[in-house]
């Protein structure tokens, strides 16, 4: 087998062929389209004392459950909702790293402005659940939960209340609180937008309300170099989380959209081409040809009596039989050719820089290849196939066009008894 390029491999409906000896055979009428939640999870680096949030985690999560629905679509309803189980479970155990590391962060910036006074033994404990005993539960909390994204999001308006509470403790520190308040907004922004802003900003306003009427209302702006140097961890590291955690989801959400792409171009049971990018990629040598005049033939081909092996074997094995006829064409031909399937048990080919002669060759091959062809699902079945094709015409308005003539002279083929190729070549001037 040659070699296959990156640029191949990525691209199902242009990989290189194999050429196989076979025999000439057969009577002639005339003279061939992808975690995330790992990778999102660095931004739960980011937040002190209920500013870690999933951050980059949860906004991940959203579109990386659209797509592994693509996956679930028509399975069993059990098997997708444990999928989505399984998913949210993988969320939580990195909201869960990441808060454990965020609020051990934010746990040295509020320390670095309580110390400035004395402090009874109720907030430095406080201070000491937040920073590392509540990940933990709030980890428990939701890995517990019937629905753990929903209580991740409910752990994470737990947060701004602790965040509005710490704000309020601080005396308004200017940089502390000013720090502790963005990271919260910014965490709620990635993790669920405007939709979980919102909420949270009211609740950790409440909470920051309601602590600085308890403890009278104080308020202090001073701020020494020891909260400087106490804030300068979080001031670090939230950034470089954020800034972090964007890349590797561009980086996924790019892998991801090719994943797409592929599927989109790509049909899933013989991993050819599929209709919609054949006929592209049929437009394409069609515009080729107008442009330069190179030659270019488009070839249809069915299947004689598939129904019969359906019908005998079972469609699991006519499946394979298509799997196996797809893999035929696909090492029949060149790198630069196209096969698609053209839907059910019709193939499509596109040849470019040749005429139908050197095609018929081409088509002889195939089914001598096919003669020998045994399906281990189906043994008793002789796989043959009838061609129709048509060379590129001046006179064509699109692929349409194109394909409509192969199929005409398919037609022909099958008339004149099946297991031939018939061509439609351009007329002698």
């Amino acid at each position: 087998m040659p070699e296959i390029s990156l640029a191949e491999a990525a691209d199902p409906c242009r990989r290189p062929s194999l050429l196989i000896h076979e025999r000439v055979g057969g009577t002639t009428g005339s003279p061939l389209a992808a975690g995330a939640a790992g990778a999102a999870g660095a931004a739960r680096a980011a937040g002190p004392a209920g500013a870690a949030g999933p951050a980059g985690a949860a906004a991940s999560a959203a579109w990386t459950g659209e797509l592994a629905a693509v996956g679930d679509a028509g399975g069993e309803p059990s098997r997708a909702a444990g999928t989505d189980r399984r998913r949210e479970l993988a969320f939580v155990e990195t909201a869960h790293r990441m808060r454990t590391l965020g609020l051990a962060v934010g746990f040295v910036c509020v320390a670095s402005v309580l110390r400035l006074r004395p402090q009874s033994t109720g907030w430095w404990a406080l201070l000491f659940v937040d920073g590392f005993i509540w990940p933990h539960a709030a980890w428990l909390l939701a890995r517990r939960s019937p629905e753990p994204r929903r209580a991740e999001f409910r752990n994470l308006l737990v947060d701004s209340a602790l965040g509005g509470v710490w704000i309020a403790a601080m005396r308004f520190n200017p940089l502390a609180s000013v720090l502790l308040a963005t990271m919260l907004s910014v965490d709620k922004i990635l993790s669920g937008g405007r939709a979980l802003l919102l909420p949270a900003s009211v609740v950790l306003a409440v909470a920051c309300a309601l602590t600085s009427a308890a403890l009278g209302f104080p308020v202090d702006l001073a701020t020494p170099l020891s909260v400087v140097v106490g804030s300068m961890p979080l001031l670090i590291v939230f950034p470089i989380a954020i800034s972090s955690v964007t890349y590797m989801l561009a980086s996924e959400l790019a892998r991801a959209n090719r994943r797409l792409d592929i599927l989109g171009r790509t049909d899933a049971l013989t991993g050819l081409a599929n209709r919609r990018q054949g006929f592209a990629l049929g437009e394409v040598e069609l515009e080729r040809f107008r442009r330069s005049g190179r030659p270019a033939v488009l070839v249809v081909l069915d299947i004689d009596h598939f129904k019969h092996i359906n019908d005998r074997h079972g469609h699991p094995a006519g499946d394979a039989v298509l799997r196996a006829i797809a893999q035929v064409l696909r090492e029949s031909c060149r790198s630069t050719d196209v096969v698609a399937r053209y839907g059910g048990d019709e193939f499509l080919l596109v040849l470019p820089d040749l005429r139908l002669p050197a095609v018929e060759v081409v088509a002889d091959r195939i089914r001598h290849r096919l003669d020998a062809l045994i399906v281990e699902s189906a043994p008793d079945a002789r796989c043959t196939v009838s061609f129709g094709a048509a060379e590129a015409m001046i006179d064509m308005a699109d692929v349409e066009d194109w394909v409509q003539q192969a199929d005409a002279a398919l037609y022909r083929a099958k008339a004149a008894g099946r297991d031939r190729f018939i061509g439609t070549a351009i007329p002698a001037p």
